[in-house]
């Protein structure tokens, strides 16, 4: 297993705020779900086998995270129109963030060097944040598991 990347942010950190395009061609911002909880998860890549599981893990916990009031905010470096389809393809009902200029991953430290198969590349990390109803980050996961990941940051809601 790769060691989790280091995080510049940290619980009790403000949560930087951004404008990002949804898979709808919407425009965003953080400051929109002031007076909400926040999940934002930020993963490397769209129909990949674990951004999938985890995506899809996220869907089936939806109705319980509305009933907590929460939104859940998918971020990657993937085009609007790959979100569209995956999005459509496992009928995510949450938001999906493009970052194809990689700003917002960079903003919450979430890009850098991975490691896969004895190969070194740049890419984003899996690592969730919850941010309060305040616009603070109340948690943090550098080290996720894909399948179990949705129930996770429920309970910690």
């Amino acid at each position: 297993m790769a060691k989790p990347i280091e995080l510049k942010l940290k619980p009790g950190d403000a949560a930087p705020d951004f404008t990002a395009l949804t898979q709808d061609g919407a425009t965003v911002s953080l400051g929109d779900f002031i007076g909400k909880p926040v999940v934002l998860y930020f993963y490397p890549r769209d129909d990949t086998p674990g951004c999938t599981r985890e995506a899809c893990g996220f869907r089936d916990a939806f109705a319980q995270f509305q009933k907590k009031g929460a939104t859940v905010l998918g971020v990657s470096t993937d085009s609007l129109k790959k979100h569209a389809k995956f999005a459509g393809k496992y009928r995510l009902p949450f938001t999906l963030l493009a970052d194809e200029d990689r700003k917002i991953v960079e903003l919450y430290g979430v890009w850098g060097e991975k490691r896969f198969m004895g190969r070194k590349y740049q890419g984003t990390h899996r690592v969730t944040f919850l941010i309060g109803a305040d616009g603070t980050i109340k948690q943090i996961w550098a080290e996720v598991k894909p399948a179990e990941h949705a129930e996770e940051v429920l309970a910690a809601i």
